[in-house]
């Protein structure tokens, strides 16, 4: 096996707009495809301990099916992962109201990146197979003030994939941006995720309230079923009688890294038993949500006929935090014009 990075096409819009599709693979048996269409990483297979190759993400075979599908799977999301409050906030002593898509709140930007057509800027094989992709949001999308012009890139290297996100803007405005990937390491040979084992560099996380707001407290994970600071499996107290875990019925909880770095570090190992793969979760940014795939009910299928029922993957979010914008203590999200946003993700999978 070689490196190699190729494009073919992935069906049309309805409007008749052809989506394209890029392939990054390495010598090492890693390969990744990413859509054009919200920059979606669809597919994503990993060798198990037997080098027995395998789709450790949730996606669709079909562009109709990822279009049509609730969830954002794989998606680039933006312009704000995760919630704003009440679908508004003030910068700069200007109140802006946004698109509210979730119990009066916005979740992901609205109508946001992940159902943008981004554009293919380059295409490279060579030591990093990548692909970079390029999109403008303009002033006023979904309420939020300043033309953006974002780019992610996608570079397969020797022990995983690395996601490089670029911004500028020609206003203040906020910002946050995160990959949305549900994992199942397993890749399908178990329906859920429960068995994994889970360990979140984080001591403390934020807690919320009934809508799934922040409520502003950095709580202390020790003593709680938030607590993965050493290997728990993901379903070991996912029951628990804790309220926390009751509204989002589940794990969909941002958890605080160590702060933002200029360089990756460590936030996040997920194991799967059975097949000994692993992944880890390196990030420059200051948190990660842990989100148990609480709300999928078994009315999708997936890639190679997978159903998608309740745990069926989990997701770890490298971002800000939610609901910044009206949090002032919590790390800033405010992109101006004198600014370059830049941010990296990597998941990495070390031998089990």
């Amino acid at each position: 096996m070689t490196n190699r990075a190729e494009r073919s096409s992935c069906g049309t819009m309805p409007d008749g707009t052809a989506v394209e599709a890029v392939t990054l693979a390495n010598s090492r048996g890693l390969a990744a495809t990413v859509i054009t269409y919200g920059a979606t990483l669809t597919r994503l297979l990993v060798p198990d301990r037997n080098r027995n190759s395998g789709n450790v993400v949730l996606g669709f075979d079909t562009l109709e099916a990822t279009r049509k599908a609730r969830g954002c799977f794989g998606s680039t999301v933006g312009r704000y992962a995760n919630r704003i409050a009440g679908a508004r906030f003030a910068l700069d002593g200007v109140s802006y109201n946004l698109v509210a898509n979730e119990r009066g709140n916005t979740l992901h930007g609205g109508v946001g990146f992940d159902k943008a057509l981004w554009t293919i800027e380059d295409v490279a094989a060579g030591d990093q197979p990548t692909v970079r992709l390029s999109h403008v949001s303009p002033d006023g999308d979904q309420g939020f003030p300043g033309r953006l012009a974002v780019s992610v890139s996608y570079a397969m290297e020797n022990d995983g994939l690395r996601i490089d996100y670029r911004a500028t803007t020609d206003k203040p405005t906020v910002l946050n941006l995160t990959n949305h990937s549900y994992f199942n390491l397993a890749a399908g040979e178990t329906e859920d995720v429960l068995g994994h084992e889970l360990t979140i560099a984080a001591e403390r996380f934020t807690p919320v309230d009934a809508s799934l707001i922040p409520t502003g407290e950095l709580r202390p994970v020790a003593g709680t079923p938030f607590d993965f600071r050493g290997p728990q499996p993901i379903g070991a107290r996912i029951g628990a009688a804790d309220p926390q875990l009751e509204i989002g019925r589940g794990y969909d909880h941002n958890f605080v890294l160590r702060g933002a770095k200029a360089a990756p570090v460590f936030a996040a190992r997920a194991r799967d038993p059975g097949s000994g793969r692993v992944l880890e979760v390196w990030t420059t940014e200051p948190g990660v949500q842990l989100y148990t795939g609480n709300f999928l009910d078994g009315s999708l299928v997936g890639a190679d006929g997978r159903r998608f029922g309740r745990h069926a993957g989990f997701c770890l979010e490298t971002q800000h935090f939610p609901d910044s914008p009206n949090r002032p203590e919590f790390p800033s999200t405010v992109l101006r014009p004198s600014q370059t946003f830049t941010s990296t993700t990597v998941f990495r999978f070390p031998a089990g």
